[in-house]
């Protein structure tokens, strides 16, 4: 582990601070600087080719760096946002990284230092990634095998993520999870002369089948749930399932052709599901009018990405074009360029996140992580960071309140 300047003075008051949790000890510091970021928030960045990964305190501008086992991880906030998932498809690899900040409702508890998690997985070529509540899930493309956690488990020495079998085979597959514990998770059907997955049926946690799958799709991709319906982008439009085992298709609109909008998103805050294709854009799907409706369209999308609170979307496009709507009706907030454009045949582009005062974009080409305040533009600082950095995730919590 590498540590930056001040970082020491900054660990030093943490140990003051936040050595107990008692209500009468409430400490209420709202932050009233606009332009900094939440103290409680951290950023977390991959390199391409670098087995460090950086964790940055946007608040206070420090960073510490932390060597994973490989490069190249794909990062996931967990449910809690405290812990983040690394994924590594080609390494049969999965750890946990630790932020140490636990949320209490109104306040968070800072649990000793960053560090990474004990427990780990060898799952075959992890690929997707869900956590609910306090439940963490991988699928695993090489065997269509799920691994499965619980954040009780992660810090219990030579750990290891729970195996499930549901006799799938395997596959670039999904899962969602809904709040009965249950488990949306797709399926491949070998007779098919159509590109899979080719259904979803309802597992518990077991691997046991609770509700076979009754309708047939193809070119299943993307998945989020909001507990009580599993939502998957397929050809054609937008499968539904429900955790009673009831099916249904959203259809496209008529002018889509072979579009399939191979994204789905969930916004907590706003209650939304998004579908969203790079060479379409981002919709609503509105699942009682059982229809979608348009938010932005385009032909020339790298990313589209709810902000950490599920309140607003993020799209970013080709010329670096920067564009952030109101999930609550799909208005557009504000656009801008002010990311450095991509070329379309680029291997590594650059990646957002969001919090509810910046956006943090990810710029490979420089090494840096831009952070752009979102009600201006023009306000952008640059993180220097590792040689190629590739994937980011936000940890932590939209909060200055603590203990």
């Amino acid at each position: 582990m590498r540590v930056s300047k001040n970082l020491v003075l900054a660990l030093a008051s943490v140990s003051v601070l936040y050595t107990s949790c008692k209500k009468d000890d409430h400490e209420h510091d709202h932050g009233g600087d606009d332009n900094k970021e939440y103290r409680f928030v951290r950023v977390l960045v991959s390199d391409v080719n670098d087995k460090k990964i950086t964790q940055i305190n946007p608040n206070d501008g420090t960073q510490i760096s932390f060597d994973a086992r490989f490069p190249n991880a794909t990062l996931y906030s967990t449910y809690n946002s405290r812990f983040a998932a690394l994924l590594y498809g080609n390494d049969n690899f999965t750890e946990f990284f630790d932020s140490g900040l636990e949320y209490h409702g109104d306040h968070v508890d800072v649990k000793g230092t960053a560090k990474f998690a004990a427990i780990t997985a060898n799952g075959s070529k992890p690929t997707h990634f869900k956590s609910k509540g306090n439940e963490s899930l991988i699928f695993n493309d090489g065997d269509g095998t799920l691994s499965i956690a619980s954040e009780s488990e992660f810090h219990v020495a030579n750990a290891k993520m729970r195996t499930i079998n549901a006799g799938l085979d395997a596959h670039h597959g999904a899962m969602a999870q809904f709040d009965n514990g249950n488990i949306a998770v797709t399926q491949l059907d070998k007779a098919s002369t159509l590109s899979g997955p080719h259904a979803v049926k309802i597992i518990n946690s077991n691997g046991a089948t609770v509700h076979n799958a009754t309708l047939a799709v193809s070119r299943l991709h993307g998945n989020a749930s909001d507990g009580k319906n599993a939502v998957f982008g397929v050809d054609g439009g937008i499968l539904v399932v429900n955790e009673n085992g009831t099916q249904k298709i959203v259809p496209n609109p008529g002018d889509f052709g072979t579009v399939r909008l191979g994204t789905i998103l969930y916004a907590t805050k706003t209650k939304k599901f998004i579908g969203y294709a790079a060479n379409k854009g981002a919709y609503f799907i509105d699942l009682s009018a059982n229809k979608l409706t348009p938010i932005v369209t385009g032909t020339d999308f790298i990313q589209c990405k709810v902000d950490k609170s599920g309140s607003s979307l993020l799209t970013l496009t080709l010329d670096g074009t920067l564009s952030i709507y109101n999930l609550a009706d799909g208005s557009l907030i504000k656009s801008g360029k002010v990311i450095p454009a991509s070329v379309s045949t680029d291997t590594y582009k650059p990646v957002v996140e969001a919090t509810d005062k910046f956006v943090y974009a990810v710029v490979p080409s420089a090494g840096e992580v831009l952070q752009i305040k979102r009600n201006d533009f023009g306000n952008v600082s640059k993180i220097k960071v590792t040689a190629l950095p590739s994937k980011i995730a936000i940890l932590g919590h939209e909060t200055d309140e603590s203990h």
